[in-house]
């Protein structure tokens, strides 16, 4: 090309390294798999600041995905999420991977979920925000809960289904009835809170604030200071868990109250 030469005489010498540099197992200690949608704007950075550290990386994968949030779009998922989990660190083990989305957890299954990832990265935990939640409410000993979503009640009929199918009695089950993934992560933090604390029935145990797009984990501290009850959120339960597969047994991470839980089994 006009302007490039291959001629290296210069006055640069250019040395080889007499020796390899010794090489660590692993550029960090424990290694997390996202699976994330392609319209997320909220796991990610939820994860960089719960659970991300100088011994724990996050790795992100996202998958195509279509608004609106429907049970039928987000049943489409499904064959997308073994080739997800195959594009984080190929050939390379993980300590848990994650499947970010609560209402797809709901109408795909968890099993199916594990299978599908399993498939690319056998072995590896899977964790979904369902099963995650229903983990961190028994935690608390919880068995009335009361739930808020951003949701249609199209896809809030099946959630509402899932925590019953599970033992959980439902006092209040509230839908602010948004149907687009990008505007549930756009509410703000302040809104959510409010919608929380009217969401909460007296006679619950714990308020479980679902889908992974809400910013609901910065102010789940503050929602159960007003509440006097436990909160859990689907980036809270998943980063909970996640944290206890790889071994992290801070006392206090300075969210919410489940972040200073043991993981029950674990």
């Amino acid at each position: 090309m006009p302007g490039w030469t291959t001629d290296m005489t210069t006055n640069n010498d250019i040395t080889m390294a007499t020796r390899r540099p010794r090489l660590d197992d692993r550029p960090l200690a424990k290694r997390i798999g996202l699976i994330i949608l392609a319209t997320d704007h909220t796991t990610e950075v939820d994860f960089q600041r719960m659970v991300a550290s100088d011994r724990i990386g996050i790795y992100v994968s996202r998958i195509h995905y279509a608004n609106p949030t429907t049970p039928e779009n987000l049943l489409k998922m499904q064959p997308a999420l073994t080739a997800g989990a195959g594009l984080i660190l190929p050939g390379e083990p993980l300590d848990a991977i994650m499947y970010s989305c609560t209402s797809a957890s709901v109408v795909i299954g968890d099993g199916e979920i594990e299978k599908a990832i399993n498939a690319a990265k056998p072995d590896v935990p899977v964790v979904t925000p369902t099963a995650a939640s229903v983990r961190a409410l028994k935690a608390f000993g919880a068995r009335r809960i009361s739930i808020l979503t951003p949701y249609v009640a199209e896809t809030a009929v099946p959630m509402a289904e899932y925590f019953t199918g599970l033992g959980f009695e439902i006092d209040r089950f509230t839908c602010l009835g948004f149907s687009d993934d990008r505007e549930m992560a756009r509410i703000a933090p302040d809104e959510i809170e409010a919608f929380a604390v009217e969401a909460m029935a007296p006679g619950s145990d714990a308020l479980f604030i679902s889908c992974t797009a809400l910013r609901a984990a910065g102010v789940a501290g503050s929602i159960e200071k007003k509440v006097g009850k436990p909160v859990v959120s689907s980036n809270l339960a998943t980063a909970w868990a996640c944290l206890s597969l790889c071994g992290d047994k801070r006392a206090d991470r300075g969210f919410a109250s489940l972040m200073t839980l043991p993981v029950p089994g674990n």
